[in-house]
């Protein structure tokens, strides 16, 4: 049933097909299509490009979480989505939501129309935080500080829109963008070195997905400790819980988007105990931008530049797995200087920013 919302726009609820290319997933198809000009007509890029079978596995609910989509229709064509995300974590209070429109349809009120139904979702499923990120487009101007006293974003209509709307700022993600050419490379390796000198008592692992059955459960670990170890500032951040079984799953959705993703790994040689990783991934398309997705030493392992070791490590073997794509991309608080620093002796360069946004509910 559609939700009338204003200035003609109403909202549908997606029912998520159980194939991408099915007869009836027309709908997701025109969906998926809309996301990808929404993020090219925000921040003038293109490597969030996602076909339909590439994002069907993200919008399905499962045992972690459920996932809630509607599309945004204007006179019938679709400008927009909605997700909401509902963590499975114990005592988890928070609701992620997304709301994407075209620039099109901005400055007429239809984000504020459905802001209400998002906030009524939450409710309903005994949420009391709506949390959000978004990436703002570069602008001149007025900027607005992150509380970290780290980083900032425009006050543009984004900002405005939250700020308006009872979002408060409360962190900022830098996206940096490494060019990976025969400089970059040389650079890491020469790195590398140093890191290992400083890491002697640890070595590299490394693999593609599916994950080795020795590694399981340590790779499981430092996905928990990724929910916890990583600079949250003031956001809500649940305590995830992934064992091997939960790794497993993640894995499959990898699989059935097509998806590639490496994993390096230092362990500690005395104990066999991984106690840092990175994980590089890469869509169907080979030639496309390579996303770096998570990366942590764990805190009883800091002080041995592991950061940079596994870093270097990766690009290292990357070029075989992936040697048309010579792009990476990465997101990190811009609070969290250790890691920044090391992206930065490699050759990563700022972009672009994204704000974390929390609405407490009333």
């Amino acid at each position: 049933m559609s939700i009338p919302l204003s200035a003609g726009a109403t909202l549908h609820p997606l029912v998520v097909p159980a194939r991408a290319d099915a007869a009836e997933a027309r709908e997701f198809r025109e969906l998926a299509r809309v996301r990808n000009l929404v993020y090219r007509e925000l921040t003038g890029r293109d490597e969030q490009d996602l076909s339909p079978a590439e994002l069907l596995p993200r919008l399905r609910s499962r045992e972690e979480q459920t996932t809630l989509v509607w599309t945004v229709r204007l006179s019938e064509e679709i400008i927009g989505r909605v997700v909401v995300d509902l963590p499975h974590e114990a005592g988890s209070r928070v609701a992620i939501a997304t709301i994407e429109l075209r620039p099109l349809a901005w400055g007429r009120g239809i984000g504020r129309a459905i802001l209400p139904h998002v906030e009524e979702v939450a409710r309903a499923h005994g949420r009391s935080v709506i949390q959000n990120w978004t990436e703002q487009p570069t602008a001149d101007g007025a900027r607005l500080e992150s509380p970290t006293g780290h980083g900032s974003v425009p006050n543009d209509h984004v900002a405005r829109f939250l700020t308006r709307s009872g979002f408060s700022l409360e962190q900022v993600y830098r996206i940096s963008l490494l060019d990976l050419d025969d400089v970059a490379r040389a650079r890491s390796a020469e790195l590398l070195a140093e890191a290992e000198a400083a890491s002697s008592g640890y070595r590299v692992v490394r693999w593609t997905l599916p994950t080795p059955a020795e590694h399981l459960d340590g790779y499981a670990l430092l996905k928990s400790r990724m929910s916890t170890d990583a600079p949250s500032a003031d956001l809500d951040a649940d305590e995830e819980a992934w064992d091997a079984a939960r790794v497993r799953r993640m894995e499959q959705r990898q699989a059935e988007a097509g998806h590639t993703l490496q994993v390096t790994a230092a362990q500690h040689i005395v104990t066999g105990e991984l106690a840092a990783f990175t994980e590089l991934g890469t869509g169907t398309r080979g030639s496309a931008t390579t996303i770096q997705h998570d990366t942590l030493v764990l805190r009883e392992h800091r002080g041995h530049r592991l950061g940079l070791r596994v870093k270097c490590a990766a690009l290292e073997g990357w070029t075989a797995i992936a040697p048309t794509s010579h792009r990476i991309i990465t997101y990190n608080a811009e609070e969290n200087r250790p890691m920044l620093a090391i992206n930065e002796a490699i050759g990563f360069t700022a972009r672009a920013y994204e704000g974390a946004w929390k609405k407490e509910l009333t």
